[in-house]
């Protein structure tokens, strides 16, 4: 029998992701406080948030009766000279993006999946070297008009507008985006997690 399958984040990205392979997830984002233990590196605290959020969704899954569902949690931080988040501001935003242009810099993305009310959990980091090219000012600012800065760690989004300015990348595209999908993928189907036929076959027409 095929295991139901959680995912605890309201990401499109990662939502849409999931359903482009053929699975359908119950969505259940996790709320929890982010704050990160003093001079961690960038690939444990990936994996200490994701496990966070992983072990609060698993709660919840257990109160309501959902024991043996897999629940899949991930967390995506930029870094270059620091761990660079989400940006609390323009301001922030503009340091961050001011940081990474013209020079390389490293995404980090953590993921722990779990296999509610079983013991059963697995967390893992990938690591993909980013190259970001040169941009102005103006650039920035007109960047910095849109709202895609304000929800992705060290202020951009691949996928999105500013991928314009990402010259090449070193190792995955999918861990940039935030879901090293490869690697989910092969957890998942180790896990009794496969692709359900009715959402693989919608996938497959493009719905």
């Amino acid at each position: 029998m095929n295991k139901k399958i959680i995912l605890a984040s309201s990401s499109p990205r990662r939502i849409n992701m999931m359903r482009a392979h053929g699975y359908d997830p119950e969505i259940c984002p996790a709320h929890i406080d982010e704050t990160l233990p003093e001079d961690i590196g960038m690939e444990d605290a990936v994996m200490f948030l994701a496990l966070k959020k992983a072990l609060a969704a698993e709660t919840q899954a257990v109160s309501e009766g959902k024991t043996g569902s897999i629940i899949i949690a991930a967390d995506t931080v930029v870094f270059k000279d620091e761990i660079l988040g989400k940006p609390q501001d323009r301001a922030d935003a503009a340091r961050m993006l001011q940081k990474i242009k013209n020079t390389s810099h490293f995404v980090a993305t953590g993921v722990a999946i779990a296999a509610a009310g079983e013991n059963k959990k697995d967390v893992f980091c990938d690591v993909t070297k980013v190259f970001c090219k040169n941009f102005t000012d103006a650039q920035m600012n007109a960047y910095l008009d849109t709202d895609e800065p304000y929800d992705k760690a060290g202020a951009y989004a691949i996928q999105g507008f500013f991928g314009r300015y990402i010259d090449r990348c070193e190792g995955s595209f999918d861990t940039v985006v935030g879901f090293p999908w490869d690697l989910i993928e092969a957890k998942l189907l180790a896990m009794g997690a496969a692709p359900s036929q009715a959402a693989e076959s919608a996938s497959s027409k493009g719905v």
